[in-house]
């Protein structure tokens, strides 16, 4: 009896583990979609289903920056987005801002 109660208090842990462990994981968000940049000289980039609330450092400085997805993308003229610049809804596009770093907002 008492090697069936250890058994059973075994497989409770488990069990309490293994919801604790899925139910404390969450699937990051993303926006859908794209945001599009190119150079002066005209390279063109793109970052494809941008998660949201992550800071993306630019390869280059865009001339021109295009959001072509569902969620509004925060701009900065610096890296790691400091000196925020504005904030582009979905379905827009912004020039000679130069922007180095983006961060989608929702």
């Amino acid at each position: 009896m008492l090697r069936i109660a250890h058994v059973a208090r075994l497989a409770l842990a488990a069990g309490i583990a293994a919801v604790l462990a899925v139910g404390l994981t969450s699937s990051a968000e993303a926006a859908t979609g794209n945001i599009r940049y190119f150079s002066a000289s005209g390279q063109e980039a793109r970052i494809d289903n941008p998660p949201d609330n992550v800071c993306i450092n630019l390869r280059f400085r865009a001339q021109l920056l295009a959001n072509n997805t569902n969620k509004t993308v925060s701009y900065f003229f610096g890296a790691n987005c400091t000196n925020f610049t504005d904030n582009l809804p979905p379905g827009r596009a912004v020039s000679y801002s130069n922007p180095l770093s983006v961060r989608v907002i929702g």
